[in-house]
């Protein structure tokens, strides 16, 4: 949502086939004739306030639709998301349907009102002659708004006896349009409406959640003049939600990330606004603190799962074979009197396990060479720490050399362990370790439907070739599992 302190032309520039190269459609709830009004409305009483800075006139949204709805006839498109707009708030919009120069972003610009017409103008009568100063201001005395000569200075004005000084048309702007909490309304609004016009399952929207583990980019905008600032600002949120992602395949739980968020980042720069206002370099600082904060959390809970593989590794080849089968563990004795079950039938959940668990063997690895690789930094640090005085100079130069490096390797392999469930067409680590987790249970469900099937049924051909097959995928599986961690230590291959 933007702010509009020229009107007209914003209304102008996005309604004009001339100039916009991908103009479908222009929809309007009222005549243009509202909006001229309601731009001298806002620019008088913003006079009348005194306030500095710029007026603002109206505000506009821009709602990127799925480029799957190019399939829609664009004028009835239009009128569908502005009416809805209007129906929702009571308030006068006008649109625009565009596409970008590439027809890479589907998108609405909608502008809309924060007033509404009286049903009956309020008129104000001058009970004696009123004096306006340059300004638009008030003042109380002819002399006031005379020069030297005793003429009328230039855009002063005098309003005789018995005429109109002030004509309402319009309300007061509502507040509610600016507060935070009406985005986040609008945002799921026209996201449940995008979702019920889109065909396939894939495109349905969700809006990011504030108060979730990650932290929002923020959108830069065309001429943005702080373009510099918005992109070094989203430069260190990624470098937070990268650091989630390691946490979570690290097995942090969300409520311990949310935890550090909370406290060290929403709650310090909270009261930081509060004390001084918004400071972007403090809070870069911040999310830094978080990060490193997450950071030490993820190695403590890695190296305590690691140690814990290892003694389950252990124990793992001490065992004797018959103590590694899948049956003795996942059949129950089955009644005789139970009728026959039919052939269980996976579910297309429990398809997917086998894929979602190759990506998540690709997760563990890549974190267990960044872990190896932040224990090399933090050895050469250490070093680097007892690498004091004159003399030492050069070691020293050649130590934090080699911390730079150290450094920048793991960050691109922070980078690369993000960017592999995104490859796999997933927004996050989160997203992909639900879906990740919910087929793991199905998969797991529906090898112990197939082993109750095969403990009633007399079938032994079928049964036994199929009980082997099962048999082996998840022995393969749960060794894989079981061994995850032990061989990460002997190198960081595939690390990236």
């Amino acid at each position: 949502m933007s702010k509009l302190t020229n009107l007209k032309g914003r209304i102008n520039y996005i309604s004009s086939h001339a100039r916009q190269e991908n103009l479908y459609a222009v929809y309007e709830t009222t005549d243009r004739k509202f909006w001229t009004e309601l731009a001298k409305c806002n620019q008088e009483e913003f006079k009348r306030s005194g306030t500095e800075g710029k007026c603002i006139e109206a505000r506009e949204l821009i709602i990127a639709l799925p480029e799957s709805f190019v399939d829609y006839e664009p004028d009835r498109l239009l009128k569908l998301f502005t009416e809805h707009f209007k129906q929702n708030y009571d308030v006068e919009c006008i649109a625009a349907l565009h596409h970008n120069k590439r027809k890479t972003n589907y998108h609405i610009h909608l502008i809309f009102s924060e007033r509404k017409i009286l049903d009956d103008p309020v008129e104000k009568i001058a009970t004696r002659n009123m004096f306006y100063d340059e300004n638009g201001k008030h003042v109380r005395t002819k002399k006031e708004i005379l020069d030297e000569d005793g003429q009328l200075r230039s855009g002063c004005r005098i309003i005789p006896k018995g005429e109109v000084y002030e004509r309402n048309i319009f309300t007061i702007k509502d507040s509610r349009f600016k507060s935070d909490s009406f985005l986040d309304e609008v945002k799921r609004s026209y996201t449940d409406l995008i979702n019920i016009y889109v065909r396939n399952d894939k495109e349905k929207l969700k809006v990011f959640d504030k108060n979730g583990v990650y932290l929002s980019m923020k959108k830069v905008g065309k001429n943005n003049p702080k373009a510099e600032q918005i992109e070094a600002d989203n430069r260190v949120r990624t470098m937070w939600n990268q650091t989630v992602d390691r946490a979570l395949v690290s097995g942090v739980p969300e409520g311990q990330i949310l935890e550090v968020k909370q406290s060290e980042i929403g709650q310090k720069a909270k009261a930081s606004i509060q004390k001084s206002g918004r400071n972007p370099a403090l809070f870069k600082s911040l999310i830094m603190t978080a990060i490193y904060a997450l950071e030490l959390l993820s190695s403590k809970v890695f190296k305590r799962a690691s140690e814990k593989a290892d003694k389950v590794t252990e124990a793992f080849v001490k065992s004797e074979p018959e103590q590694t089968k899948v049956r003795a563990v996942n059949e129950p004795v089955m009644a005789k009197t139970e009728p026959i079950l039919e052939m269980p039938k996976k579910s297309v959940l429990a398809s997917k396990y086998p894929r979602l668990a190759d990506i998540y063997n690709k997760l563990e690895k890549q974190n267990a060479a960044i872990y190896q690789r932040e224990q090399q930094l933090a050895s050469v640090e250490k070093e680097i720490a007892g690498t004091k005085g004159i003399f030492k100079g050069k070691q020293r130069k050649e130590l934090q050399e080699q911390a730079e490096q150290l450094k920048a390797q793991v960050a691109n392999m922070k980078q690369y362990l993000s960017s592999i469930v995104q490859g796999y067409g997933y927004k996050n680590v989160k997203a992909f370790l639900a879906e990740y987790h919910a087929s793991k249970a199905e998969y797991s469900d529906y090898l112990s439907a197939v082993a109750r099937w095969e403990q009633q049924t007399e079938n032994k051909a079928e049964s036994d070739s199929l009980k082997a097959r099962l048999q082996r995928k998840q022995q393969e599986v749960e060794e894989r599992e079981n061994n995850r961690q032990s061989h990460y230590y002997k190198n960081d291959r595939g690390g990236r």
